[in-house]
């Protein structure tokens, strides 16, 4: 029996060390996969070049808050009018389930504040989630269909738009390697068309 004691000790020791020892955080490559396409500056030049019904439209997306998670800043203006964007928001990019991820829409309080920053992503370092908004039902649910190409939309009338007598408001993107493709358009309450590209979505090439 003198020498029971001294092993149990022993093996509790050894169990409590396995226990204590962190396990490995698996990186998500599909994540970053898809966080890493959506970087960059794009337009829509050569669409609009091919077909006058599209305007050349300019679009920065650069990440933020890089301790905080898969955030980007993301700016839209016309390729003419850079100064002047109408559309500056944060998107987050995660994970949802096991086949899907999702980009939730965040709105700024000014705006004007952080026109161009995209220049400059460490000016965000400045504020916090505290000082965004959430677009409710405005987030779009990806798939990985291959690699380096994702597809998803938002729900069909679940984000709520009043602009040029909208009602809701209904993206579709589809996200490749050297591009992105965004359809954007508004509906009223009968489910009309009032505003959006017609015919098909706007194909931003990157451009850098």
């Amino acid at each position: 029996m003198k020498h029971f004691f001294p092993l149990i000790i022993i093996l509790s020791l050894v169990f409590n060390c396995k226990n204590n020892t962190k396990p490995e955080v698996k990186e998500d490559s599909e994540l970053k996969e898809l966080f890493a396409l959506m970087q960059g500056s794009f337009n829509s030049e050569i669409q609009a070049e091919v077909d006058s019904t599209y305007y050349n439209i300019s679009l920065h997306m650069y990440p933020i808050w890089e301790n905080k998670g898969h955030f980007l800043y993301v700016e839209q203006a016309l390729t003419s009018t850079p100064k002047k964007p109408y559309r500056q928001r944060i998107y987050e990019v995660k994970r949802d389930s096991d086949s899907t991820f999702s980009s939730a829409i965040y709105k700024l309080d000014v705006d004007s504040l952080w026109i161009g920053k995209w220049k400059n992503p460490k000016a965000f370092d400045s504020i916090s989630l505290n000082n965004i908004a959430l677009k409710e039902g405005c987030e779009v649910i990806l798939k990985r269909i291959a690699p380096n190409q994702f597809i998803g939309k938002t729900g069909d009338d679940t984000c709520i738009s009043t602009m040029r007598g909208a009602s809701y408001a209904r993206s579709e993107v589809e996200i490749l390697e050297d591009k992105i493709i965004s359809w954007d358009r508004g509906f009223d309450a009968n489910g009309e068309y009032v505003w959006g590209a017609e015919k098909a979505g706007y194909i931003f090439n990157k451009i850098d």
